[in-house]
């Protein structure tokens, strides 16, 4: 199986056919992380709602929590306007960071009110 043609009509890949993916907690917003879907990637988190990326350094596909168990069940996905971004819209069990932090945004504000 792959991606449903009409859905990778619409994206916009860089160069390394890769698009941005920013995954969002469910119901609070939060933005947890952000990485890189290809085709196939997408494919399987629509068919399986497993957040699945593409690794840039290993060059492989990787589900979510494959190694740790901090999983991301996707309730949503959606394409942005210029169809460059996906935001996965989830519910995140453990650290979404591979730092062990909630998210990859909680160690260096570099502006706050």
């Amino acid at each position: 199986m792959s991606l449903d043609p009409q859905i990778a009509a619409r994206l916009k890949r860089n160069p390394d056919g890769l698009v941005c993916a920013v995954a969002q907690q469910r119901g609070s917003g939060e933005v947890l992380m952000v990485a890189w879907m290809n085709d196939e990637a997408l494919h399987r988190t629509l068919t399986t709602r497993k957040a699945t990326y593409f690794s840039r350094s290993r060059q492989r596909l990787w589900v979510k929590g494959e190694t740790s168990g901090h999983t991301q069940y996707v309730h949503e996905v959606r394409l942005d306007c210029d169809g460059d971004t996906v935001l996965l819209v989830v519910d995140q069990t453990g650290a979404a960071c591979h730092t062990g932090d909630r998210t990859c945004f909680d160690a260096d504000v570099l502006l706050a009110d």
